[in-house]
């Protein structure tokens, strides 16, 4: 079994080969960060398995008991991965130009991540190659201390880090409108994490990081054709749109102060989420992110929504991340979902483009996009939000409680979700979560919060 661990070294490093030291088959390797606000950030699982098959875990939890008991995360899971048939030489450079969201290309990509830390898990890739990926239907989405140049990268064969990455395989979606899909009801994407870095004082990151959101297959205005089927291989050429579709909105969903004194753990979930709101820098960014910003869990004291869709999550403070392109302002549909280790930062998704021509990534992130084309074509497959349980029923195909009719898809795949819609956005003097102020009130255990 391979394991990454989040880890800021140096500080935790002899914290963690004492704890090792009993057990002989735990070997810890350190990654090699040349930038002090860079993180080993990754949550990942690679197992192999006495029956050959292997497994690629992908999950948002650190290695801690109160990650995995008491806070909501998320694990995807790839298939049971046997060993090839044959297998010829690894070479890089002939590599062949897999397309994005197939098993071949989710190796390619994870290999290259996996060849930024060198040497060090030289061993782990070349076992790895015997494997067959080809039943994977997900865009892996890497990040690893780097500095690249837009105009070099290699799109064609492998997936960039960062939101470089995240551009080319946003690129290739494609994206059907509903018939709300209007002026008056655009689609949406959310945000939902659990740190927000410094970003700067004004709002410039974040438009371009919205605008790497946005991305689609700008051939997918117009209906999706067979030619857009995943399973017919690069798509054919086809006529782009006549009409432009509406620009999505953007929410962030981050916890407040009493959202982390109500939940399982109390102030004490509060260590894992992170952002700062105290120094006039910080109360610029807090004064463009506030209009966008929405809660974790809908207030006690509001009023039930008929229909309100929960996802009996509130509680566990999310350690989760994730990204999700809703194809309309309700929320009934999903364009495409990311599960991923990487939060609000420019550390984990890269600086914008600098004077040289360079994107600067300084952490290391795992994660994963999956979207409706991958399991079946895109014009009769459509992924909807499941809430509190994990196929998805008659209700929320037809976009929830209250609602008739239902899909004409043929395929219907469902998405957990890990919070309750319609959100609840933040009022004029609520501010988020922020673990370096104190707290006077107490959480539900009656203990106060003295910052740190």
């Amino acid at each position: 079994m391979y394991l990454q661990l989040a880890m800021l070294p140096p500080v935790n490093s002899d914290i963690l080969q004492e704890a090792a030291e009993p057990y002989t088959n735990v070997e810890l390797k350190t990654a090699y960060i040349p930038d002090s606000f860079g993180t080993h950030h990754s949550k990942m699982l690679i197992l192999f398995r006495h029956d050959d098959l292997a497994q690629v875990v992908i999950h948002t939890a650190n290695m801690i008991e109160r990650d995995w008991r008491n806070m909501t995360q998320a694990v995807w899971r790839s298939p049971l991965l046997p060993l090839k048939a044959t297998t010829p030489p690894a070479s890089r450079s002939n590599i062949r130009p897999f397309r994005i969201g197939s098993g071949e290309r989710f190796k390619v990509d994870l290999l290259r991540y996996l060849a930024k830390y060198e040497n060090k898990l030289k061993g782990l890739m070349q076992q790895l190659v015997d494997y067959d990926f080809s039943s994977i239907r997900a865009a892996f989405i890497g990040s690893a201390p780097s500095r690249q140049k837009p105009l070099a990268v290699k799109s064609a064969v492998e997936t960039s880090f960062g939101w470089l990455g995240l551009r080319e395989v946003l690129s290739t979606i494609p994206t059907i409108p509903t018939q709300d899909s209007t002026a008056f009801s655009p689609p949406s994407i959310v945000a939902q994490i659990s740190s927000i870095a410094t970003l700067g004082q004004n709002s410039a990151w974040l438009t371009h990081f919205q605008s790497v959101l946005s991305c689609h297959d700008i051939t997918s205005n117009l209906r999706a054709s067979d030619d857009t089927s995943f399973f017919d291989g690069p798509p054919k050429s086809r006529t782009k749109g006549k009409s432009k579709a509406p620009e999505p909105t953007l929410n962030i969903i981050f916890p407040t102060a009493h959202e982390i004194r109500t939940s399982l753990d109390g102030y004490v979930s509060g260590n894992s989420i992170h952002t700062k709101i105290q120094s006039p820098a910080q109360q610029k960014q807090l004064e463009y992110l506030r209009p966008i910003l929405c809660h974790w869990k809908h207030s006690d004291e509001a009023p039930p929504i008929r229909t309100r869709r929960e996802a009996y999550r509130g509680p566990a403070a999310p350690h989760i991340k994730t990204y999700i392109r809703f194809s309309d302002a309700e929320k009934t549909r999903i364009d495409w979902a990311m599960v991923t280790s990487a939060n609000l930062s420019k550390q984990a998704w890269g600086e914008m483009e600098n004077k040289k021509g360079e994107v600067w990534i300084q952490s290391y992130e795992t994660g994963v996009v999956v979207w409706p084309a991958l399991f079946g074509e895109a014009d009769s497959t459509a992924m909807v939000p499941v809430f509190g349980r994990d196929i998805p029923t008659a209700e929320d195909e037809s976009g929830g409680p209250g609602k008739e009719g239902g899909l004409k898809q043929e395929t219907v795949v469902g998405f957990r979700m890990p919070y309750d819609l319609p959100l609840t956005p933040y009022k004029a003097d609520e501010v988020p979560w922020c673990a370096t102020l104190p707290q006077i009130e107490p959480d539900w255990m009656g203990r106060t919060w003295e910052g740190y």
